[in-house]
């Protein structure tokens, strides 16, 4: 699967890193619209990215499609067949989520760095951002799309930084993606009141 597909700008993208991305960018999609058959797209491309991301030494992001795949498991059962019913999180879980993100951050970004990881902090922020947003997402809190928005635009510019500039422009991609979920899930929230 490392087997090059083409190359682009004096960029190398293999196969396993285009069909991850095309599979990816198809799950997210599905996201915004609340569609519950997103996530066997997000499973099938956590698979691949998982191994992508481990061939890439990017430790943190190798790990959090592990996290990804269960998170498609329990989307897929807690979603109803219709879709998602997004809701809010009260003021104050808002802030334990964001202390909680904040803490797990701080904590994982010296074990990256023991592991040899690439890019500690940045990696730590993108799998506990990520983590996070996943979790508000699987329990339809409208509050992962302003999230998945501030982690997609830090994992453009890490994946940028490291080279892989294929996987950056998908998470620029993502980034305005991430705009049209929240406008649509503000939306749809809205609405049931």
């Amino acid at each position: 699967m490392s087997t090059i597909l083409f190359t682009a700008w004096g960029y190398q993208v293999s196969i396993l890193e285009s069909i991850a991305a095309l599979t990816s960018l198809v799950g997210v999609w599905l996201g915004t619209t609340g569609k519950r058959i997103t996530w066997p797209w997000w499973a099938i491309s956590s698979a691949l990215y998982g191994l992508f991301f481990y061939q890439a030494n990017l430790m943190g992001s190798a790990a959090l499609q592990i996290v990804f795949i269960i998170a498609a498991v329990l989307g897929w059962m807690d979603w109803a067949p219709t879709g998602a019913k997004p809701g809010n999180l009260s003021q104050r879980f808002r802030i334990y989520w964001l202390l909680g993100l904040l803490a797990a951050w701080v904590a994982l970004a010296p074990l990256l760095s023991r592991i040899g990881a690439a890019a500690t902090w940045v990696d730590s922020f993108l799998f506990v951002g990520s983590l996070v947003a996943q979790i508000l997402m699987v329990l339809q809190k409208y509050e992962s799309w302003p999230l998945w928005l501030v982690v997609d635009a830090v994992g453009t510019a890490l994946y940028a930084q490291q080279g892989y500039w294929f996987t950056s422009l998908l998470y620029l991609i993502f980034t305005f993606v991430a705009l049209v979920g929240w406008k649509n899930w503000y939306e749809s929230r809205s609405s049931a009141h």
